[in-house]
């Protein structure tokens, strides 16, 4: 079993990575849905706001999608995402290839460069953009030049627990029952993009666009990377394969928090979820996910020592 504080370094390095990513993508459309100055764009900005936990547009959508990228008073922005995901990547250097890293570092530049705010207010969407590819060619040098074991999976476990959390706040700024209820066609669409699901979501339904459809295919689509389900069912994947390395801890054991989660979300009704509401279930997956975060610090990274060391 690795040590404690390079567990925790993986697992950080790739929530980090996916919330960059997601704020990314979250800017990317708010931006593109205003150009038209609609009541469409601003139920678009309602939305990503509302999923990272802003109730309120304070300024116009330019300077808000410019604090979620370069605001580095923000723990949470882009480059602060970033900025942490690189710290945690060079403490363990040796964990991870050096394509992974030059990957990271890479983009860790573009972000903190001195002409970044420039660059973002002269051609924003294509300045997010970047971020986007660069994050993904991350991923696929990980997932490429890494050896898959506890090294990648604590980076897998932290990516797939934090796309969890993000679309399930996502989707109870739409669904949950005390938001707004989104019907416009072009806001559903936002919706989908912010998700990176649009693409996906029409081979399946093809052009019928239905909030109903919608909270079933993010939520449950057992193909679809993004879903709440595939998440969820990736965390308990990767969850047993690093339990096998540690003792039983019990009934809070993550793994086993995991794939309760997994089970839930693969013998739920749907129609049960129409007639009942989404934000009790989106909820649950929030909390779910918070009990999982907790019981994997204490497995692997804040244990007592006597667990670990020899009778």
């Amino acid at each position: 079993m690795m040590l404690a504080r390079v567990a925790d370094s993986l697992y950080w390095l790739g929530r980090y990575i996916e919330r960059a990513e997601h704020l990314s993508r979250l800017s990317t459309v708010m931006l593109n849905a205003t150009l038209d100055q609609t009541d469409t764009g601003a139920e678009a900005v309602r939305i990503a706001l509302s999923a990272v936990g802003e109730t309120e547009l304070a300024a116009g959508a330019f300077e808000a999608a410019n604090g979620l990228v370069l605001d580095r008073s923000d723990p949470n922005s882009v480059v602060s995402s970033l900025s942490r995901a690189r710290e945690n990547a060079r403490q363990v250097r040796d964990q991870i290839t050096t394509e992974t890293w030059e990957r990271l570092n890479l983009l860790y530049l573009k972000v903190i460069d001195r002409n970044a705010g420039r660059e973002f207010a002269d051609n924003s969407v294509t300045f997010l953009h970047d971020i986007i590819a660069d994050v993904h060619l991350f991923k696929g040098a990980a997932d490429t030049t890494m050896s898959h074991g506890e090294s990648w999976r604590f980076m897998m476990v932290g990516m797939y627990l934090e796309r969890a959390q993000l679309i399930a706040s996502l989707l109870e700024a739409c669904f949950a029952e005390d938001s707004p209820k989104v019907n416009d066609h072009l806001a559903l669409v936002s919706l989908l993009r912010m998700g990176c699901a649009l693409e996906p979501y029409l081979r399946v339904y093809t052009a019928e666009i239905e909030p109903r459809h919608i909270l079933e295919f993010m939520v449950f689509d057992e193909d679809f990377p993004r879903s709440i389900r595939f998440a969820t069912s990736q965390i308990e994947k990767h969850l047993s394969e690093l339990a096998r390395h540690v003792e039983a801890t019990g009934r809070a054991a993550p793994e086993r928090l995991a794939g309760r989660l997994k089970a839930r979300l693969e013998f739920a009704d749907v129609g049960e979820l129409e007639s009942q509401g989404a934000g009790e279930l989106l909820t649950t997956v929030a909390n779910e996910c918070a009990r999982i975060h907790q019981a994997i610090y204490e497995t692997f990274v804040a244990y007592p020592l006597e667990m670990r060391l020899p009778a």
